[in-house]
């Protein structure tokens, strides 16, 4: 009986190992960051995060800290409990900015210095307490470098969204959090995941008093009702940005649908801008890189001319926001959900002008690319099984998306303005070739059926190209022969303007800087 006690705990205990072993060699995703992430009575994010994870796959662990900085996190040892538990194949969500702001020295002594730099200063705490005071940025690179050292991979989040509204908009940026930290994530090879632009979308669709209904304390703290959408957007995200968490998801965190995220490589590291001033109209520009290269800084020496386009309007009276994408066709602008966020941000007053065409001609279903578009301006369709989205797809003709483009922005009140596609650097018999056969012809075959105003780009920049010649013309390219470097891209700017005053009736006419 002794042998058979002594065998039954034994099996107990080796029972009770594997278990424990079991647990342990699951990865594990730990969240990192204030109380918009773990609040009491599940009133932050990462407290249902968990239910859209799969246990049996994965350990979700929430480790943010009500009222704590990026600071005061290290600072207090909350991150080094979390370091010394990574274990290669973990995964850590970072997210701060809410309680980063103010003056370092200053109640509650939780501030942090501006920027992402290696600036420091020397402060006594309001406990009396010597510190040594770093950026923003700096204590996100801690928490980066820690996690890479012990194996685990860090993934960097825009701060969530507050209650704050001006009209129909939500607040979008509290500061430079956000910034700061797609800043760190794309300098150090991170997926950035922009749950502020995300959340704001999803809000902005609900309008003012929905969401208020789950902001029941303050502008800040969520309900549990509000916690579970951030957390379901959270996931969209991680989704979008095609991480492999999404392996672990239950049914839950399955049924949620993919959010257009980026990753911070190369070009693809955007955070598109919104108008600065809600009060004032505004003009919208959507297209391509042609239009907007990048994060629009002139990454590898190429612009697209909506950078430059700004300048030549009176700030003061219109907001120029610079929406277009590189990579995009008008197809997946429209499927990509970009112009679902320029349509909520719209108001009526505004402007949207649209160029498209240099990606619409590729294929429509290659496995890494599918943006092409039908050609011509017809109903034609074509139905694909996306092999980018995993989605069944019907697939319109260029000329139908454009079309789609005019007919929600007249519906907002909007005024579209169409643009034909800048020209290529391509010589034909000592001129620049046209596009009349088919882009540039459409979208002006579409301009003419929608009464709307046209400029026509790749018949008026050609023409310059042509007169300035084919050495005055390379220096105006910054690849060769489709994106121009600045100087490209501010001519390209002045024929965009000398396009509308040729218009008869030029709707933006009021709000050109006076020359």
């Amino acid at each position: 009986m002794v042998i058979n006690r002594a065998l039954r705990l034994l099996a107990l205990c080796g029972i009770s190992w594997v278990v424990s072993h079991a647990q342990e060699s699951k990865p594990t995703i730990y969240v990192v960051g204030d109380s918009t992430a773990n609040n009491a009575n599940h009133r932050g994010w990462a407290d249902p995060f968990a239910d859209y994870f799969d246990p049996a796959k994965v350990n979700v662990l929430n480790r943010a800290r009500a009222g704590r900085s990026a600071r005061t996190f290290f600072n207090e040892g909350l991150w080094d409990a979390v370091r010394d538990n990574l274990k290669p194949g973990d995964s850590v969500l970072i997210q701060f900015g809410h309680n980063d702001g103010g003056a370092p020295d200053q109640p509650p002594g939780r501030g942090d210095l501006p920027g992402t730099g290696e600036e420091t200063k020397e402060i006594t705490t309001p406990a009396g307490k010597q510190e040594t005071v770093h950026t923003f940025g700096w204590y996100l690179r801690q928490f980066v470098n820690d996690a890479k050292a012990k194996g685990a991979t860090a993934i960097m989040l825009s701060p969530t969204v507050r209650n704050i509204w001006t009209g129909a908009s939500v607040e979008r940026q509290m500061g430079h959090f956000a910034q700061w930290s797609q800043e760190v994530a794309k300098a150090e090879g991170l997926v950035f995941l922009d749950e502020s632009n995300a959340i704001a979308d999803q809000y902005e669709k609900m309008g003012p008093e929905k969401v208020k209904e789950l902001f029941p304390q303050d502008h800040t703290h969520t309900s549990p009702e509000g916690a579970d959408l951030n957390a379901s957007i959270v996931v969209a995200t991680l989704k979008g940005a095609r991480s492999p968490l999404v392996a672990f998801l239950s049914d839950k965190g399955k049924a949620v649908a993919a959010y257009p995220a980026l990753l911070n490589t190369g070009a693809a590291a955007l955070r598109l801008p919104v108008p600065a001033n809600p009060n004032l109209p505004t003009l919208f520009l959507i297209g391509d890189s042609t239009v907007r290269n990048g994060r629009g800084d002139g990454a590898n020496g190429q612009w697209g001319w909506g950078e430059p386009l700004v300048e030549h309007f009176d700030t003061s009276k219109i907001n120029v926001v610079n929406r277009a994408v590189g990579g995009l066709s008008s197809r997946t602008y429209l499927t990509g959900g970009h112009w679902e966020r320029v349509l909520a941000m719209l108001k009526p007053g505004d402007f949207v002008m649209m160029q498209f065409g240099h990606n619409d001609s590729g294929s429509l279903d290659d496995a890494a690319r599918a943006r092409g578009t039908l050609k011509g301006t017809g109903d034609e369709t074509r139905e694909i099984d996306n092999p980018i989205t995993k989605q069944h797809e019907v697939v319109q003709t260029y000329g139908w998306y454009l079309k789609k483009f005019i007919e929600d922005a007249r519906a907002k009140g909007a005024t579209p303005i169409m643009c034909t596609l800048i020209p290529r650097k391509i010589w034909k018999d000592g001129k620049i070739a046209r596009n009349k056969q088919d882009y540039a012809g459409w979208a002006e075959a579409v301009a003419a059926a929608e009464h709307v105003p046209l400029i026509d780009l790749n018949e008026t920049i050609a023409e310059r190209y042509d007169e300035l010649g084919p050495e005055k013309v390379e220096p105006l390219f910054g690849d060769p022969h489709t994106h121009t470097s600045r100087a490209g891209a501010e001519l390209n700017a002045e024929c965009v303007i000398a396009g509308l005053k040729k218009l008869p009736d030029d709707p933006l006419a009021k709000y050109f800087k006076a020359q």
